[in-house]
């Protein structure tokens, strides 16, 4: 219920966040930087005047879109081909797995630094490099539940009486195999965001001036000892919003295991 609330605060913030950030996170005032938390600026500012709490709001619209556009991508992609091979099996599941499996020695950070470094510093490469790290994960778990559906007595039955393999494969296997996706995806939500997070910190994701958590933690690094705020509030930003996904999946997990 922690999990819960946490998201759908967060989740109402990404949406509206105008609603509760009444400066703007663009407006530049020097005059005003570095200044510590107070009533005019709950999170204080940045080393140009900005408002941190402003660009914290805006931000999270920014950095959510990121990660979960990225984890549908992989999931469709990554869950239909496992989909597939693992039901079809053969030497396209054989061929399959074998880059899978080349694709999963990478580390998750390593590949993603290398894919936006070989594309560029834009948004759409970031979503494109997230989708590839985390699109055999989908795979695997999708193939593994194909497999053992595949075994199943309904499926027999559904051969049986004349039914065809791909209506089999989409009618019937699909929606048994989709909670393990779904499942997934909660799971790897804040895993993700921490990949996004530090190839924003290493300049490899959004690009100023947009608000992004992990590119705010970029801009601020050089003011860790002088103006500790202007990291410490994305850096928490990241930390609930990881605890909130992270308890709504483990929960959803031990759900699925006691079925």
């Amino acid at each position: 219920m922690i999990g819960i609330l946490l998201i759908l605060v967060i989740a109402v913030v990404a949406i509206s966040p105008g609603v509760f950030a009444s400066q703007s996170p663009f407006s530049v005032n020097v005059d005003r930087a570095l200044e510590a938390p107070s009533v005019g600026h709950w999170f204080g500012t940045d080393d140009v005047g900005r408002d941190v709490f402003a660009r914290v709001i805006y931000g999270t619209r920014v950095t959510l879109s990121i990660c979960a556009g990225a984890l549908v991508i992989s999931a469709l992609l990554g869950g239909g081909l496992g989909l597939i091979s693992g039901f079809v099996g053969g030497r396209a599941d054989l061929l399959l797995g074998r880059v899978v499996d080349v694709v999963l020695s990478f580390p998750p950070v390593i590949l993603g630094i290398m894919v936006t470094g070989i594309l560029g510093p834009k948004t759409i490469n970031l979503v494109f490099a997230l989708a590839t790290v985390y699109m055999p994960v989908f795979f695997r778990i999708a193939r593994s539940g194909a497999m053992s559906e595949a075994g199943q007595t309904y499926v027999e039955a559904a051969r049986s009486i004349g039914l065809t393999e791909r209506a089999i494969l989409f009618r019937h296997v699909l929606r048994n195999v989709t909670p393990l996706i779904l499942v997934q995806y909660v799971i790897l939500f804040p895993l993700v965001l921490q990949i996004q997070a530090a190839l924003g910190f290493l300049g490899l994701g959004v690009q100023p001036p947009t608000p992004d958590w992990g590119a705010i933690l970029q801009q601020s690094k050089d003011y860790v000892l002088l103006a500790p705020w202007t990291s410490a509030f994305p850096g928490i930003a990241i930390l609930v919003t990881a605890l909130g996904l992270m308890l709504v999946g483990r929960a959803l997990q031990r759900r699925l295991d006691q079925r």
